[in-house]
């Protein structure tokens, strides 16, 4: 980030051990429904889903891959699209499908060879929670289900699907600002 640039001009106060835990972070990982996406999913005439990504968002993870802190999506859902979407931004961790995303997790540790303190989970309900309970960073976006807002370290100020991801990508860069 630029020296210039604080998050909390734009975010609001952080607490300083959420900076010093997110100095650690080497890898986020988002769930995509309700927090890269606004949760909505519309259907055409046709059966095919379409849903909305947030450019800001977008432009956020590419400054963070930029920076060397890997981006992971373990989403529960499969869509089609989904492998295009990350190509697209340089995203090359994604899975899909899975209903126990800490096995999902556990294989990314294992392939990055990164420790659970060194993860960042951004999530927004129930079945982000057995993975946002093992990471260094468990992150919710500001509409998540009261459960994981719980148990989160850090809530976003930003809904899911408009400017969350941004929000945890400046607050991951701007930790390690001097």
């Amino acid at each position: 980030m630029h020296k210039s640039f604080s998050i909390e001009t734009y975010y609001g106060p952080i607490a300083d051990q959420i900076l010093e835990k997110a100095k650690d972070i080497r890898l986020l990982v988002c769930d995509v429904d309700g927090v890269m996406s606004n949760g909505l999913i519309y259907v055409n005439n046709y059966g095919e889903e379409f849903k909305t990504f947030n450019i800001r968002d977008n432009y956020g993870i590419q400054r963070l891959l930029d920076s060397n802190i890997e981006m992971a999506i373990i989403t529960g859902r499969y869509t089609n699209f989904l492998k295009t979407y990350c190509l697209t931004i340089g995203i090359k961790y994604l899975y899909q499908g899975q209903k126990e995303k800490i096995l999902a997790l556990n294989e990314l540790l294992n392939k990055l060879k990164l420790t659970t303190e060194q993860v960042a989970y951004l999530g927004d309900d129930l079945i982000d929670s057995p993975v946002m309970e093992q990471v260094g960073l468990s992150i919710a976006v500001a509409d998540a289900h009261p459960t994981i807002k719980s148990i989160s370290d850090y809530i976003t100020r930003a809904s899911g699907g408009f400017g969350a991801v941004r929000e945890v990508c400046d607050l991951l860069l701007c930790s390690r600002v001097d």
